[in-house]
């Protein structure tokens, strides 16, 4: 399986889109939800859905689509299934990572 993986460095921090393969460039709704699988903002490098774990663990905001990434995530225990939402039946999930560290010294 292969998703999606475009990857932002924000100084130090890093965030991860992340999609399955065949999710890319398409458009879903369900009521007033809406979801765009934009290739500008999921559509990095094609890799292997391992390649995408790796790159959610290490990434402090995460924007996940699809029910391979989904389903790999939640065995990793790195997402649960109750904070994933389903728009048109595509599984979608974010994460925010903070961190609590006071660097003020």
């Amino acid at each position: 399986m292969r998703v999606y993986l475009k990857i932002w460095n924000l100084g130090n921090q890093i965030m991860v889109a992340v999609c399955d393969e065949n999710l890319l460039g398409k458009k879903f709704r369900d009521g007033d939800l809406k979801l765009e699988v934009k290739e500008d903002f999921y559509g990095g490098e094609l890799v292997p859905i391992e390649e995408g774990v790796k790159a959610v663990k290490k990434a402090m905001i995460a924007n996940i689509v699809g029910e391979n990434i989904v389903r790999e995530l939640i065995k990793e225990n790195l997402i649960v299934e109750e904070a994933v939402i389903r728009i048109a039946g595509i599984p979608h999930v974010q994460i925010v990572r903070i961190d609590l560290m006071d660097t003020r010294g």
